[in-house]
């Protein structure tokens, strides 16, 4: 049995880009991430140590999204690693950070890079 916990639209204020007035203004992220694991075992026990704990999840996202990146990539990366290296029983991550205000011309809800990983 394959089990999916989803962060949704989590909107993070966050300094991450190429340019050097990225890194100093700064704008919003919008981060999903989906993490599947063998959840059945929490279905009966009503145990938090029998899952995935989300606020877990919540707390490696902030704490990576603080670290200054030139690269939303790199950023996922470092998200995606934490989170596998945290909870060895996740099978499968995915994570898309969209950049809502990105220095380019022309209107737009942001640019989004998505990566996944399987173990």
């Amino acid at each position: 049995m394959t089990s999916k916990i989803l962060l949704e639209n989590l909107k993070i204020y966050a300094y991450h880009g190429v340019l050097p007035e990225e890194t100093i203004i700064g704008t919003y992220y919008i981060l999903n991430v989906e993490v599947q694991a063998n959840l059945w075992k929490a279905v009966g026990t009503d145990d938090l140590n029998d899952t995935i704990n989300y606020a877990e999840i919540n707390d490696i996202i902030h704490e990576e999204m603080k670290i200054p990146s030139k690269l939303m990539e790199h950023v996922a990366g470092r998200i995606l690693k934490k989170i596998s290296l945290k909870f060895p029983k996740v099978s499968f991550i995915k994570i898309k950070i969209t950049k809502t205000n990105p220095p380019m011309p022309g209107e737009m809800d942001g640019v989004s890079v998505e990566i996944e990983f399987q173990s």
